[in-house]
């Protein structure tokens, strides 16, 4: 269960960095592009930590499928991201495998 937790960290943390490069508007806020790249570097470090107790291949198909889903919510909360029918349905798809993959699959741990 602590892989778990520092997985969840690692995944706010990258996305919580891609907000912020977001924010930097093409690095014209250079302050904010400093901040998405530690905010990266903290979510590498806790990866680093989650993959000596579980596979790499499941790990970062949480890690960028939740990820991705977030910020996509994250866009419409803050831009007014519009979405159709075929992202929402993609993004229900990513959710779905993710939460497949954490509650079902016997691989997650090593």
């Amino acid at each position: 269960m602590h892989a778990y937790i520092l997985l969840f960290f690692a995944i706010i943390t990258e996305v919580f960095a891609t907000l912020l490069l977001k924010l930097s508007n093409g690095w014209e806020k250079l302050w904010l592009g400093f901040w998405a790249v530690v905010f990266y570097a903290i979510s590498a470090l806790f990866i680093g930590i989650v993959l000596k107790t579980m596979n790499v291949g499941i790990v970062y198909a949480i890690w960028s499928g939740v990820g991705i889903a977030l910020v996509c919510v994250a866009s419409v909360l803050f831009w007014q991201q519009k979405f159709d029918l075929y992202a929402l349905v993609g993004l229900t798809l990513i959710i779905v495998g993710s939460l497949i993959i954490t509650l079902k699959s016997n691989v997650v741990l090593h």
